[in-house]
C-alpha cells in the first residue's frame, strides 16, 4: 500500500526543504572524546588512592575520609559506564581485587597512624577480621569457578527437551561475578572502617566487618550446595550419551552449519525459513555458545557442538547433509566427516570475489542462485568445477512482491538506500557510504516529493571508521531533514496497535529469560516448541509489519536499523533501490523495480559495468549524486524508464526461472545430495563388510559396519550405523 497524499501525505507543491549545511549539523562525538573519558575516570581513581595514602600517613582524617569516598564512587562510575575499562585494568595487574585490597589497606593504615600506641590492640581484631573476609572472598571464587564448570555442557541446545539432564537454574548473578561481588560484599566493611577512623569508634567497624562476613559466608554456602550430587547436572558423559539418544530418537537428515562472530548470525537466519519448509527432519549446528540465542525464532532443534570431539558424533548420525551459509576457520574440522556431503549454500550473491571463494572448492556442492553465477565461478577458476554448482535460485525471495507501477500521481516516491559495508580488503569501491553516502542522502532530501528509508549493512563501521562516521552524519542528515519537514502523525491507536502487535509477537518468539540466566538455565527453559508456533509467528510477524508501517508518519524519513522490519519488507515498500555491488541488488530484482549502484570504484562508468555484471541493469550514479533527479523521474514515469526489459533478462541469469518455484529446487537439490550421501555410505559399509583394505568410515568403540545399503531421501529415515 503507497502513501498516499492527503491526511498522510505532505502536498508536492511545497517548496523545497532548506536541508542545514554540514557546518550546521551536531556532529558526532569524535573518536577522542571517549580516550578523554577513560583518561578522566583513570585520572580520578589515580588521585584518590593518591590521597587516601597522603591521608593515611600524615594522618589527616578528613583527607582520608574524602579520598576513600571518591575512590569509592569511581568504581562506581567505572563499572556503570566504562566497562571497557574494567579488563584493561585486570589485563594490568590491577583488577578490582587489587584496588579493593589496596583501599582496604590504606584504611586500615590510617587507622594504627591515628590511634595511640595503646589502641593497636583493639584495631588487631578489625584487621584479622578483614583478612578473613579476603579469605572466604577468595573461597566464594574458587566456588563459583566449579560451579560454572560444572554448568558448562559439552552440548548447549534450543528447542530440544533437555530435563533428563537435571539442569536448574543458575546461580544469582552477583555470585557468578567477583568484580560486582566484592564490591558490595565488601561495601560494608569499608564503610564501617570509614565511620570508625571518622569517629574513632571501633563498634562501626566491627558492624562492617560482621555484615561483610555474614554476605560472603552466605554466598559461600549458597554455591557449595551447588556442588551436591543431587544438585550438580548431568556430567560431561552422561550429557553426550543423552545427545547421542537424542540423536538416534530425532534421526536429522538436512542440517544448517553455522560458525561465526555475534553481528554475522543474520547470514544463518536467512536460510532458517527455507530450512524449516523442507521434508524430513532438520537441524541446525553451531560453534559458539553465544550463537544459540543469536538464532532468530525457529522451531528447528538448535545444537551448539564446540569441541571437534564432540563435532565428530555427527559421523555415525543419520545427518545426511550440512548446508553452509558462509566459509569460517571451523568449518574445515567438520569437513573431514565423510558421511556426510557438504554444500555451500552462501548468504548472497554479489560480484564481489567472496561470491567466487577459492574455499568453495572444499564443499561437495556449491548452490547458487541462477546462470550468472556459475558463470562466475568458472571465470574465477578457483577449482570449482561446473558439475559441482547446483542451481535452486533464492528461496528466501518469496517474500517479496512484484513491481505494482510507478507512485500513484501525489504520493511520494520511495527511496530505499541500502549501503554495504567497507569490507576486510579496504577497497574504496566496497561501499558508497564513505564518498557518496552524505551526496547522495542530500540530493534524495532536496526532492520534497521522496520518502527515504535509510538502512546500513550491520557491519558498518566495524574495519573502517571513517565508515562509521559517514554512517552518524547520515543519519543526522535524515534527522535535520524530518525536523524541516512536518505533516499530520498517525492517531494514538495506531502506535496502541504497534505495541500490541510487538507484545504479541515477542511473547511467541522471545525466549523469556531472566538476565541472570546461564546457558544451562536456558537449556531448561528452551524446550521443544508447542505444535504450531511457527505457523503462529509467521501470522503475529505479517500483522507487527502492517502495525508497523502504519504507525510511521507517510511523509517522514526513516532510519532503519534493527532487525524488524527485515530488509525485504523494505523492499515491498520502496519504489527504487540505491545500493552497491553486493547481494542487495540481485535479491532486489526479484520485485523488478528500478535501482541504481553507486560508482565510488574509480573505474569509468563503462569499465565499472564490465567488471560488475550484477550493474548492468542499473542505473549508475557517480560519488556526486548529480544523476538523482533523472533517475527519480524515470522511476515515476515508466515512459522515461530504459532498463525495465534488462532487469527482466539480468534478473531471469542472477535469481534464475520462476518456474519451478526456488523452494521446490532447493528441496531437490537436499534431496540429491541425501541421496548421494546415501549411496557413498552403502559403498563404504560394502568394504567394511568384505574387509577390503580401503578408506572407510570411522568406527566408534561400540560401531560396527551399517548393513543398510538404501538411498533415502531428506523426508526418509535411515537406520544409524551404530550397534
Amino acid at each position: 500500500m503507497r502513501d498516499k497524499p492527503g491526511a498522510t501525505a505532505v502536498p508536492l507543491s511545497l517548496p523545497r526543504p532548506r536541508l542545514p549545511r554540514p557546518s550546521r549539523l551536531r556532529r558526532p562525538p569524535l573518536p577522542g572524546r571517549r580516550t578523554v573519558l577513560k583518561l578522566l575516570v583513570l585520572g580520578v581513581l589515580a588521585a584518590a588512592f593518591a590521597a587516601q595514602a597522603v591521608g593515611a600517613l600524615l594522618p589527616h582524617v578528613p583527607l582520608l575520609l574524602a579520598a576513600t569516598a571518591g575512590s569509592l564512587a569511581a568504581e562506581g562510575v567505572l563499572y556503570r559506564w566504562q566497562r571497557g575499562m574494567v579488563s584493561l585494568f585486570a589485563k594490568s595487574h590491577a583488577d578490582v581485587t587489587v584496588r579493593h585490597v589496596l583501599r582496604d589497606l590504606l584504611l586500615v593504615v590510617g587507622l594504627l597512624r591515628l590511634g595511640e600506641q595503646h589502641r593497636e590492640g583493639v584495631y588487631a581484631p578489625l584487621v584479622a577480621a578483614l583478612l578473613v573476609f579476603y579469605g572466604l572472598h577468595w573461597a566464594v571464587q574458587a566456588v563459583s569457578v566449579l560451579v560454572r564448570r560444572t554448568r558448562t555442557l559439552p552440548v548447549v541446545t534450543r528447542n530440544i527437551d533437555a530435563s533428563a539432564l537435571r539442569l536448574t537454574p543458575a546461580p544469582p548473578l552477583l555470585l557468578r561475578r567477583p568484580g560486582h561481588r566484592l564490591a558490595v560484599f565488601g561495601l560494608p566493611a569499608s564503610a564501617g572502617l570509614l565511620a570508625t577512623a571518622a569517629t574513632d569508634a571501633p563498634v562501626w567497624g566491627a558492624a562492617g566487618l560482621g555484615l561483610s562476613l555474614t554476605l560472603a559466608l552466605a554466598g559461600l554456602c549458597a554455591l557449595l550446595t551447588r556442588l551436591l550430587p543431587g544438585r550438580r547436572p548431568a556430567g560431561e558423559q552422561e550429557v553426550l550419551d543423552w545427545f547421542e539418544a537424542w540423536l538416534a530418537e530425532y534421526r536429522p537428515t538436512v542440517g544448517l552449519y553455522f560458525s561465526g562472530g555475534a553481528s554475522s548470525a543474520y547470514q544463518a537466519n536467512m536460510w532458517l525459513e527455507p530450512l524449516a519448509r523442507l521434508e524430513g527432519r532438520p537441524v541446525i549446528v553451531l560453534r559458539e555458545r553465544f550463537m544459540v540465542q543469536r538464532i532468530a525464532a525457529t522451531d528447528i532443534p538448535v545444537v551448539c557442538l564446540p569441541k571437534v570431539s564432540t563435532l565428530m558424533r555427527l559421523e555415525h548420525s543419520t545427518l545426511r547433509v550440512l548446508l553452509h551459509p558462509s566459509n569460517s576457520g571451523k568449518t574445515s574440522q567438520v569437513l573431514r566427516i565423510p558421511t556426510i556431503k557438504h554444500a555451500f549454500v552462501n548468504h548472497g550473491e554479489s560480484d564481489k570475489l567472496s561470491s567466487c571463494n577459492p574455499y568453495a572448492k572444499a564443499y561437495d556442492e556449491v548452490w547458487v542462485a541462477g546462470p550468472a553465477a556459475r558463470e562466475r565461478y568458472a571465470l574465477a577458476e578457483v577449482g570449482v568445477e561446473d558439475k559441482d554448482v547446483v542451481e535452486i535460485g533464492r528461496p528466501q525471495l518469496g517474500a517479496v512482491r512484484p513491481h505494482a507501477g510507478p507512485p500513484a500521481p501525489g504520493a511520494f516516491t520511495t527511496v530505499l538506500y541500502a549501503p554495504t559495508w567497507e569490507g576486510w580488503d579496504g577497497n574504496p569501491g566496497n561501499t558508497s557510504v564513505v564518498e557518496a553516502g552524505e551526496h547522495l542522502v542530500r540530493a534524495l532530501l532536496a526532492d520534497p516529493a521522496v520518502r527515504l528509508l535509510y538502512k546500513p549493512h550491520p557491519l558498518t563501521g566495524s574495519v573502517d571508521p571513517r565508515a562509521r562516521a559517514a554512517d552518524l552524519r547520515v543519519r543526522e542528515l535524515v534527522r535535520a531533514a524530518n525536523r524541516e519537514r512536518g505533516g499530520p502523525r498517525p492517531a494514538p491507536s495506531a502506535a496502541a496497535e504497534l505495541a500490541r502487535r510487538t507484545a504479541e509477537l515477542d511473547r511467541l518468539t522471545a525466549p523469556g529469560f531472566r538476565s541472570a540466566a546461564d546457558q544451562a538455565e536456558r537449556m531448561l527453559r528452551g524446550p521443544a516448541p508447542a505444535s504450531g508456533r511457527a505457523e503462529a509467528v509467521a501470522r503475529a510477524t505479517a500483522a507487527w509489519e502492517e502495525a508497523y508501517w502504519a504507525s510511521l508518519p507517510g511523509w517522514e524519513h526513516q532510519v532503519v536499523t534493527d532487525v524488524r522490519p527485515p530488509l525485504y519488507t523494505c523492499f515491498n515498500r520502496a519504489d527504487l533501490l540505491i545500493s552497491d555491488v553486493s547481494s542487495v541488488i540481485s535479491d532486489f530484482l526479484a520485485s523488478g523495480k528500478p535501482y541504481a549502484v553507486a560508482n565510488t570504484s574509480g573505474l569509468a562508468e563503462d569499465g565499472f559495468r564490465k567488471s560488475f555484471p550484477t550493474v548492468v541493469a542499473a542505473t549508475v550514479l557517480t560519488p556526486d549524486a548529480a544523476g538523482v533527479p533523472d533517475l527519480l523521474d524515470a522511476v515515476r514515469h515508466p515512459e522515461l524508464d530504459e532498463l525495465a526489459g534488462e532487469r527482466a533478462a539480468l534478473a531471469l541469469r542472477l535469481l534464475g526461472p520462476a518456474g519451478p518455484p526456488p523452494q521446490e529446487r532447493f528441496a531437490a537439490a537436499v534431496r540429491s545430495l541425501c541421496a548421494a550421501a546415501g549411496e557413498h555410505r552403502a559403498r563404504m559399509a560394502e568394504r567394511l563388510a568384505t574387509e577390503l583394505p580401503l578408506p572407510g568410515p570411522r568406527r566408534g568403540p561400540a560401531q560396527r559396519p551399517t548393513a543398510s545399503a538404501g538411498t533415502p531421501h531428506a523426508g526418509q529415515a535411515e537406520p544409524r550405523g551404530r550397534a
